[in-house]
């Protein structure tokens, strides 16, 4: 409500809202009126994009702008259209799809309409991760859909990785400039500007220089018979000063297996302490680069397309071609640098090119399973170990071995906080909540509940949680059941799949329980979802629809402006990956 006030006001052209970085930032009243009006829209899943819009905004206002920052879906496209500036920054999770925060604008751009935007001039800025098959797919359709409403594309968009930190800074810059910052910037005030990234995102202990934590528990959830491995993860914070939220996700760096370096140093015919250059540009040895800084597990696409150039092959070259992506796919399916190596005996690499073919090891974000007012000076984490067999070889999940095998007391675990603004408990603690969230997706909910038993909150909790078995795969399960048996767990609903002949998965129980989930969330409660991204929320979103439509007497385009005003009111959060 508070955005859609402003961004009311905004459209009106009212000048009786504050801008991000304050009031006039030392720029003269005379100037300030003659400042040109910026939109910056963010669809942000895990904060990320959020917060480096309204960093970009809060530099925007020392110059020759006005800048407003908000969601994406606060606005209608009839506000857009009397807009004459547009930067939208979006991330993109799951299958390509757009953030929940900016699903609905994007949805809204999309359908068949004969509003056009021709006073406006936009740029895009697509953050992502190029593991993902639709890489930067979010900001992909923004920028079509509002190129195709006849908005002016001010600068090409731009698609950063996960490292993404000096490619939306350059960005930045040349959007500034595109729009004729500089002008005003050098009659005003001194152009003298930090750096967007170096300014505003690095602190003591970040990303860019993660504190060394201390392992100081590494259990087993899972019992055994168990399809899955599943630890229990505790690590000390102490003397880093880093704070976190429930909600909050906890940033791993992790260094490679020790073995698959050593295999491909031999498959590369090298001893390993050849000189290489490091991603900042520093030198290393070959095999502490590989261990520390690039990806040895899925190849790059760069990498194939010098395996496939130096060996001549035409299989590798068929697969690689543009047309091919979804076979491309399906081959590179439990295969790694190694694999390619070995296969391609005639691809003979320097160590220098070698590294430059590879793409940077980037860390692993996980959602805090954990309340700091439960556990002071430690974090918890809740970790699917990804270990299978596939063409011959063991293959290991980069991150989750690392913390299951390659870490104890003594080593140093690197990590930050990452913030979440948009996966958080309500204001009121007598709020009623309801909690989805099966496998490791059980994680942040453990932290609402302490949380919320750690301060006495008063609301109603409800937790659907769900795996493979009972017996083996209860994650949690004695703090769970004494939870439900101290009141502090209203509801506890169970649904374990393979327990019975036919499978039955949270979004069932949701299903059978459909008039008393309505009830809480006619009676305020907010609703969370935690866990895989293609199926699972996508099924309870599903499940959701069905229930508001069945028991809420509602059409199926009623039920989804239920859901949507859920969304829009933050009732409705999802950390999904």
């Amino acid at each position: 409500a508070n955005q859609r006030a402003w961004l009311n006001g905004y459209f009106a052209g009212l000048t009786s809202f504050d801008v991000v970085g304050g009031a006039n930032n030392g720029v003269p009243s005379a100037v300030i009126a003659a400042k040109k009006s910026l939109l910056v829209l963010f669809g942000s899943q895990s904060g990320t994009a959020e917060g480096f819009a309204k960093k970009f905004a809060k530099r925007a206002n020392t110059g020759a702008f006005t800048a407003k920052v908000a969601e994406a879906n606060v606005c209608s496209l009839e506000e857009l259209a009397t807009a004459e500036r547009l930067l939208l920054i979006t991330s993109t999770w799951g299958d390509g799809d757009a953030p929940d925060n900016a699903a609905q604008l994007l949805s809204n751009l999309s359908a068949a309409d004969a509003l056009k935007f021709d006073k406006l001039t936009f740029a895009v800025l697509a953050l992502g991760d190029k593991n993902y098959p639709d890489f930067c797919g979010a900001g992909r359709r923004f920028d079509i859909a509002l190129e195709q409403r006849g908005a002016k594309r001010l600068l090409p968009r731009v698609d950063c990785d996960l490292d993404y930190e000096s490619a939306a800074s350059e960005w930045s810059e040349r959007v500034l400039s595109a729009l004729g910052e500089q002008e005003v910037i050098s009659e005003t005030v001194n152009s003298n500007q930090p750096s967007l990234i170096t300014d505003s995102l690095i602190t003591d202990h970040s990303r860019k220089n993660p504190f060394p934590a201390r392992l100081i528990e590494n259990r087993l959830l899972t019992s055994s018979g168990s399809g899955k491995e599943v630890r229990h993860v505790a690590i000390s914070l102490e003397g880093s000063g880093l704070n976190y939220e429930v909600g909050d996700a906890l940033g791993i760096v992790p260094s490679n297996c020790s073995a698959l370096v050593s295999d491909i140093i031999a498959a590369l015919g090298c001893d390993g302490e050849e000189a290489v250059k490091a991603p900042d540009d520093s030198e290393t040895s070959l095999r502490n680069a590989l261990l520390r800084y690039y990806v040895v597990t899925q190849p790059s696409t760069s990498l194939l397309e010098a395996v496939a150039e130096r060996a001549q092959c035409a299989e590798l070259k068929h697969f690689i071609a543009p047309e091919n992506k979804a076979a491309l796919e399906k081959h590179l399916h439990g295969r790694d640098v190694l694999d390619f190596l070995l296969a391609h005996p005639l691809a003979r690499f320097t160590p220098s090119e070698f590294v430059a073919l590879l793409r940077k090891l980037n860390p692993r974000l996980y959602s805090i399973a954990s309340s700091s007012k439960a556990h002071p000076g430690e974090v918890h984490l809740c970790v699917g170990v990804v270990r299978f067999d596939c063409h011959g070889r063991t293959r290991k999940g980069v991150c989750s071995t690392f913390l299951a095998d390659r870490v104890d007391g003594e080593t140093p675990v690197p990590v930050f906080t990452q913030v979440s603004h948009g996966f958080r408990l309500p204001g009121a603690s007598d709020t009623p909540i309801i909690m989805v969230g099966p496998g490791t997706g059980i994680a942040p909910f453990r932290a609402f509940l302490e949380e919320r038993r750690t301060v006495g909150a008063k609301g109603k909790n409800w937790l659907l949680f769900g795996d493979q078995k009972r017996a083996t795969d209860f994650l949690y399960r004695e703090e769970l059941e004494s939870m439900f048996n101290d009141g502090v767990l209203t509801r506890l609903d169970l649904a374990f799949s393979r327990d019975q002949a036919e499978k039955i998965y949270v979004q069932h129980r949701m299903l059978e329980h459909a008039a008393e989930l309505f009830g809480w969330l006619e009676q305020g409660a907010h609703f969370y979802v935690c866990g895989d991204a293609k199926r699972m929320a996508k099924d309870v979103d599903a499940a959701l629809h069905e229930v508001v439509q069945r028991v809420g007497g509602k059409t199926a385009e009623q039920a989804a402006e239920y859901v949507a005003a859920l969304k829009s009111a933050k009732r409705y959060q999802r950390d999904v990956y």
